[in-house]
């Protein structure tokens, strides 16, 4: 049995990824400094050690006294938008943060990693669907971030033969449960949650981009999709070197006009959004090619929107 570190691991993604990997026989210790996350959220009798990304001596140590075999770091900050505001922020937090956990790793001898990333390293797309082969163009220091880590690990991976996937996430949205619902307002469906509990209708940003219905089209995964990716990911590391980048979606986009509608009939209302200026930096439509995951690691997504949203309705009314 394979006891797995999870950084970040009492976040909305992080927790999640923890109950996947217990169910999937493994063991897992949650490193979390809960600046973002909850301890709640991390199930009964899973060790938790408290501390930063920054602090390699205290990673280490819990590496050692754990006997960890592989890292899933997930610890990062990750709004685009308030990155652009405090860029040397998100690069000590997300790159720094990155390279203490590698040299920690690298003193003690884990040689696995899933290294959580971002569509964002694609800024906007020349094509749609994007493949793990598109041109890297991204266009906020946070998606910077996620390239240059994605950078360092694969570095990581030639210099110690560390082996180690990478995934790049794109939309993340629901709950596998209504204690694990995420509660960033920075994300479009408990934004439009956070408006309706206040009274307000929810901001549609630009409905005049070169889209069917004018509104920007992302490709959304249920964050229990995106758990059971990082459980294939983590095997995939066990079973032998594995040195990969992979797009971690479903395939398919939905305007932020549809997704409307479905919050509308989760919701048994029309939340009548309010169409507002466009925002800077987000592009038309983006969208991922999920052949490479498919192939490579044997996963695919299973949830559709609807069950995303009538996830996260629920978990959100369960907590506020």
């Amino acid at each position: 049995m394979t006891t797995w570190l999870v950084t970040g691991g009492a976040g909305y993604i992080g927790a999640h990824v923890v109950r996947a990997l217990i169910d999937s026989g493994r063991d897992v210790v949650v490193y979390d400094d809960f600046s973002a996350g909850l301890a709640r959220r991390i199930p009964e009798g899973v060790p938790i050690v408290e501390g930063d990304v920054h602090d390699a001596v205290t990673l280490a140590h819990t590496m050692r006294s754990h006997e960890i075999d592989g890292v899933v770091h997930l610890a990062a900050k990750k709004a685009a938008g308030e990155s652009v505001d405090l860029p040397l922020y998100y690069y000590r937090e997300n790159v720094v943060g990155l390279l203490s956990v590698l040299e920690a790793m690298e003193g003690t001898g884990v040689r696995r990693m899933v290294y959580s990333s971002s569509a964002a390293v694609y800024g906007t797309p020349a094509v749609n669907p994007v493949t793990e082969d598109e041109p890297l163009r991204p266009e906020s220091p946070y998606g910077e971030t996620k390239v240059v880590g994605e950078w360092m690990v694969r570095d990581a991976g030639v210099a110690w033969d560390l082996s180690w996937a990478s995934l790049r996430y794109f939309n993340v949205a629901g709950a596998g449960s209504d204690a694990l619902g995420d509660t960033s307002v920075n994300n479009l469906i408990p934004m439009v949650f956070a408006a309706l509990d206040e009274g307000r209708r929810p901001q549609v940003f630009g409905d005049d981009y070169p889209t069917p219905d004018g509104t920007c089209i992302r490709d959304y995964i249920h964050v229990q999709d995106l758990a059971d990716a990082h459980v294939a990911a983590a095997e995939r590391c066990e079973a032998g070197r594995c040195a990969d980048v992979f797009n971690v979606g479903r395939g398919e986009g939905s305007s932020v006009h549809e997704v409307m509608g479905v919050i509308s009939a989760a919701v048994g209302r029309d939340i009548a959004p309010e169409v507002v200026g466009r925002r800077a930096g987000d592009p038309p439509a983006t969208f991922a090619s999920t052949s490479r995951i498919e192939a490579e690691l044997g996963w695919r997504a299973t949830r559709d929107l609807p069950s995303m949203v009538e996830s996260a309705w629920s978990a959100w009314q369960a907590n506020h």
